[in-house]
């Protein structure tokens, strides 16, 4: 059963392979505002190639903002660098091999294929901003995979919540 994180509570822990041969660790993050965690369902998904490559299209403005951004999926190494390759994903660090429990722990809604070029077993999208302390602050979970916030809108947000210290709503 998945859960729903609380707003300005500790996170769960996570850690990763990517396709840079290392191991990402949420712990080890040390942006200047956020980390930007997307989750993303996998290479069989067309709404994820279109809204992954707008977030690499989007990826250095969000890194001079102050954010450290990761894309995970539960996708093998194989089919993660399948989908990098043939998304065309050069710049955004690409998270693969997503635990079921860590999917869950993450509030992650997750489904079983219904279709032959679906992965038999996968996350929908979470889009999460964590503070550099570990703190959530802005989370955005679906359990389907075309209901997701507008990469280009949030961003423009960032200066408000940064200048103006706006607090993480919904923990109360």
């Amino acid at each position: 059963m998945s859960v729903m994180l609380t707003p300005d509570a500790q996170v769960p822990s996570l850690r990763v392979p990517t396709l840079s041969g290392d191991t990402w660790n949420l712990a080890e993050q040390s942006p200047e505002n956020f980390t930007m965690l997307v989750f993303y369902r996998g290479l069989h998904c067309p709404v994820c190639k279109a809204y992954l490559q707008k977030l690499e299209g989007l990826l250095d403005a969000y890194e001079a903002s102050g954010f450290s951004t990761i894309a995970i999926s539960m996708n093998d190494e194989e089919t993660a660098r399948k989908t990098a390759s043939e998304w065309d994903l050069d710049k955004i660090a690409i998270g693969y091999g997503l635990s079921d429990t860590d999917a869950r722990a993450w509030g992650l809604y997750v489904s079983k294929a219904i279709k032959e070029v679906e992965a038999d077993i996968f996350c929908e999208p979470g889009l999460f901003w964590v503070r550099p302390d570990g703190r959530l602050y802005l989370a955005d979970v679906s359990n389907m995979p075309w209901a997701r916030p507008d990469l280009e809108f949030l961003h423009s947000k960032i200066p408000f919540a940064v200048e103006n210290k706006y607090p993480a709503r919904g923990g109360d």
